[in-house]
């Protein structure tokens, strides 16, 4: 078990890491006009706007605090006075909030892209592929929090915290170990996020790169009216 284990969450995220950043040079350098969102907004687009907005204000917010909560090193919260107990109600709670927001409005938009004929229609494989999974890894995410009740005191936070800072430094035994004991519906989460890192490269998400920051400083334009 300790085998598998380590390939799992020693092995695997790294692989997962590779394909994800190569993989998406690899398309951005062979296939550039596969690049895009593939927009349904001309099939239909009052679903799309109540689903999309809620999705993507869920979405950013979790990431953000898996990000900040994952990675920062405890010894930074010690100093700020917030300890692990208080750190684990804080991420149930803002976890809860924003995961049932992003659960409203991906429950719209998967409903959207399997019922809708025009849209089902122009939809490949991938993106059910990936919007499914989403749906599956934000329900596994919020199942989680009734696990973290029974231990409020940030255990099992801290040795995920742990895992996810020994991979970031390329301690693969370190990262294994840590997570070794953790819950299994932690380890589902944790699993089939990698796994979208894999996935990420061969579907639309791919768009999440193109961030249009150039946008904010780009020059004016001029628009002038006949005559």
């Amino acid at each position: 078990m300790s085998f598998i284990n380590h390939l799992l969450f020693g092995v695997y995220p790294y692989i997962a890491l590779a394909v994800f950043v190569l993989g998406s040079l690899i398309r951005y350098d062979r296939e550039p006009y596969s690049w895009k969102t593939g927009s349904s907004q001309m099939l239909e687009s009052k679903q799309l706007r109540k689903g999309s907005f809620a999705f993507h204000i869920g979405i950013l917010a979790i990431l953000a605090g898996h990000f900040v909560g994952l990675l920062t090193p405890h010894q930074v919260w010690d100093v700020l006075g917030i300890s692990a107990g208080t750190k684990q109600v804080v991420a149930m709670a803002a976890g809860g909030f924003f995961g049932l927001i992003c659960l409203y409005g991906m429950t719209i938009l998967l409903k959207r892209r399997l019922t809708n004929v025009r849209v089902r229609a122009t939809s490949t494989r991938m993106d059910i592929t990936i919007l499914v999974l989403l749906y599956a890894q934000l329900i596994l995410g919020l199942l989680s929090i009734p696990f973290s009740l029974g231990h409020l005191d940030g255990s099992e936070m801290l040795k995920l915290m742990a895992w996810a800072q020994n991979t970031v430094t390329f301690d693969a035994v370190a990262a294994s170990t840590a997570i070794a004991d953790v819950g299994i519906i932690y380890k589902l989460h944790v699993l089939l996020g990698m796994t979208l890192f894999v996935l990420f490269p061969f579907s639309r998400l791919v768009h999440i790169w193109s961030v249009p920051v150039k946008y904010m400083r780009r020059n004016y334009q001029v628009v002038r009216q006949k005559g």
